[in-house]
């Protein structure tokens, strides 16, 4: 591709990290993964970047709002929080995007539509809104941020925000089926349910535990996690993908 250049190097290593860092104007971390990675893999990065007197680093965040939450509550969060520790203690200018969940995972690997069940999970309040965003959608606004010299500490966007009844409207219309609530309980028994599931299947070392995933749900269902105001009229060029968007595009693949 015209203008990119691909580097190898051992992301651990800040030595071999800073040549690849020189010249840029920011650093975007795309890194993923549990505190060997989020923590300090990360800060090697970057460190590296410091060295290489880059201006700007974004963090690999793209998540809901962890500033919102006590230490604790959401294990990946939590990795996330300890480094910004780190992060905030140097004089690089750092840039956060905050988008929700990744509007993709709503056609499976976040089990909030059912669709074989023709339900739409949720626990506590069914008006409670939450904040979608696809993974191309945030990877475009944080292009357009990376070259943005002039970012706040924290951008928020979202390209839907719908509650668990919107939900169910949007997948009833989309899919020509019928979809209904459904509400197992209340947030308390959410908690207590997620306290079992790592106390019976710790996966400590897995990124995505089934507890973690709860964790994330249950963070964007008790309306901590809303994000407000968004600043999804930043760069106009931007054009964003709805739920409905999404769940379109799996009909058209069945």
């Amino acid at each position: 591709m015209l203008g990119v250049s691909i580097a190898s190097v051992d992301l651990s290593s800040a030595s071999e990290v800073t040549p690849a860092c020189s010249g840029a104007s920011c650093v975007v971390s795309a890194l993923q993964g549990l505190r060997d990675v989020i923590v300090e893999t990360q800060a090697s990065l970057l460190d590296a970047a410091i060295k290489a007197d880059v201006p700007r680093f974004i963090p690999s965040d793209y998540s809901i709002d962890f500033t919102k939450f006590p230490p604790g509550e959401n294990r990946n969060l939590d990795l996330r929080r300890e480094f910004h520790m780190r992060l905030d203690k140097t004089s690089i200018s750092a840039t956060t995007i905050f988008n929700g969940a990744f509007a993709d995972m709503l056609t499976g690997q976040m089990p909030l539509i059912l669709f074989k069940l023709k339900r739409v999970l949720y626990w506590g309040d069914a008006d409670q809104r939450m904040d979608f965003t696809t993974m191309d959608d945030t990877a475009a606004f944080t292009a357009s941020a990376a070259l943005d010299p002039s970012t706040p500490r924290i951008l928020r966007i979202a390209g839907d925000q719908l509650s668990a009844r919107e939900l169910t409207a949007v997948a009833s219309e989309v899919t020509g089926e019928k979809f209904r609530l459904f509400r197992p309980g209340g947030l308390g028994m959410f908690c207590t349910l997620i306290k079992v599931a790592r106390a019976v299947a710790p996966g400590e070392k897995e990124l995505y535990p089934a507890w973690q995933g709860m964790q994330y749900t249950c963070n964007m269902l008790d309306g901590r996690a809303k994000l407000e105001p968004l600043d999804n009229d930043r760069y106009p060029g931007m054009r964003w993908t709805t739920v409905r968007d999404v769940l379109s595009a799996r009909q058209v693949s069945l």
